[in-house]
């Protein structure tokens, strides 16, 4: 064989592997995906449902109207003032004692806590952030989840005394930028301040819950989600990084069970657009499972960060669904388990 033979063979097996190289490479970036993003259980496809709850809707656009007045955020410090107290007044009047953490004050963590009746039980931490991004009154963008804690706080609180899990509910100063991923950031305060010898099951962070719609292409992902998911935004989504893939399934395999709204959910790494856009980026960088459960804010919502986030544009029906879905799954326990 000439040396030119000899060449052209050894270019040509250089091929090949490369060859099979790439495709073993694609197959396991495509499986790599599809493990990210598989969840158990399967969404709710049944008709239009109304809330069990029949004043539920009404109590949630109450809060939402009384939060988004205007924009909330430490350049209106009185605007902060008022929604604290409105926060505090709510859970007292629910039979809390709320106590504040301090972050930038006044613009502090607002937390309330349930014990389990076993000593040094696993904590559950549920949180929503109160402020807004600039000028938008912030109906979505955090009125929507804060409305969704209150109502969350007005109910389990007659949790069964069996209960395995200590619940713990904070209300976030300080989400939106110029703090974001800074230590001025009210939920890196609280992760921070977590006892190394606590045992925490994860975090659930509730971000934008309430703007839903029925036409079709009215749902946006990045790449590569826009492969994977539904371009009709009428569902609520559970969201995460990959570190909390385990927990993330096990939440919305428990929450389909009863939940009567269309549900996604996956995971996929931090660098991916959007995916660590929430609270539950400060439990992530602690090493705490975490994931944010949201209508997919930017992604959906065309009022995003914008003054046209308004109490009128949300559907508090839909809304009512995701909460009594969430207040079914807290109470099975099975984060627990």
């Amino acid at each position: 064989m000439s040396f030119f033979e000899q060449a052209e063979k050894r270019s040509d097996i250089a091929r090949r592997v490369s060859l099979f190289l790439g495709l073993g490479l694609l197959l396991l970036l495509v499986a790599g995906f599809f493990w990210a993003t598989s969840t158990p259980g399967s969404s709710y496809s049944g008709s239009s449902a109304k809330p069990l709850d029949t004043e539920l809707a009404d109590r949630l656009e109450e809060h939402v109207i009384a939060l988004s007045t205007g924009s909330r955020n430490l350049e209106r410090q009185a605007s902060i003032m008022r929604t604290v107290a409105y926060l505090e007044g709510e859970l007292r009047s629910y039979g809390y004692e709320p106590h504040r953490q301090t972050v930038v004050s006044p613009a502090d963590n607002v937390i309330v806590r349930l014990p389990a009746p076993i000593a040094d039980a696993p904590v559950l931490i549920i949180g929503a952030h109160y402020d807004t991004a600039g000028a938008s009154p912030g109906a979505d963008d955090n009125a929507s989840g804060i409305a969704a804690l209150l109502e969350l706080a007005r109910s389990l609180k007659s949790v069964p005394a069996n209960r395995q899990l200590a619940l713990e509910l904070v209300f976030f100063a300080n989400e939106e930028p110029p703090h974001f991923k800074t230590p001025a950031m009210g939920s890196f305060v609280h992760a921070q301040a977590i006892p190394a010898t606590q045992e925490i099951v994860g975090m659930i962070s509730l971000e934008t819950m309430g703007y839903y719609s029925d036409e079709p292409g009215s749902q946006d992902y990045p790449f590569p989600l826009s492969l994977r998911y539904p371009g009709t935004g009428n569902f609520i989504a559970f969201v995460g990084d990959t570190s909390a893939r385990d927990f993330l399934r096990k939440a919305i395999g428990q929450f389909r069970e009863s939940a009567r709204i269309p549900s996604i959910g996956g995971t996929a790494p931090s660098f991916v657009r959007g995916i660590d856009w929430s609270d539950h980026w400060a439990y992530s960088e602690r090493g705490i499972d975490a994931f944010m459960i949201t209508d997919t804010a930017i992604f959906r919502n065309p009022n995003y960060h914008r003054t046209t986030d308004t109490a009128d544009t949300l559907d508090y029906a839909r809304l009512a669904l995701v909460v009594e879905g969430l207040e079914d799954l807290i109470r099975s326990d099975v984060l627990s388990q």
